[in-house]
């Protein structure tokens, strides 16, 4: 199995940007589709973004679109979350999760590891 460790979260002010970084080991990564997702205080965990075991097809929350963009790393055996224009309601605990099969999901419950999270912090 993989093990996923996020790094990259903080204090940004709105308008500024950060890079979250999932680092994975005991598996490659390109093995496993992955997943961001972000929980705030008293809400549902909710998807961010996805990308593909392939590497080549990505899918983003609406509210992310255009903002956002995923990455990887095979090298490095890391998956990226290029996160700009940062919002307040961008504030939230950041996860990482890998899947198995053909297309990426958007529900937690299609993702089988997961990291501790990051947390992310936009102050207006």
């Amino acid at each position: 199995q993989v093990q996923l460790a996020e790094s990259g979260g903080g204090l940004v002010q709105a308008g500024g940007s950060l890079r979250l970084s999932c680092a994975a080991s005991g598996r490659t990564v390109s093995s496993y589709n992955i997943g961001w997702f972000r929980q705030a205080p008293g809400k549902e965990r909710e998807f961010v973004a996805g990308l593909d075991w392939s590497g080549a097809n990505t899918n983003y929350a609406d509210s992310v679109a255009g903002r956002f963009t995923m990455s990887r790393d095979n090298a490095k055996n890391t998956v990226y979350l290029q996160m700009n224009g940062l919002k307040p309601e961008d504030t939230a605990n950041y996860y990482c999760a890998a899947g198995l099969g053909g297309r990426v999901g958007a529900h937690p419950w299609q993702f089988l590891y997961w990291g501790l999270g990051t947390q992310v912090t936009v102050s207006s």
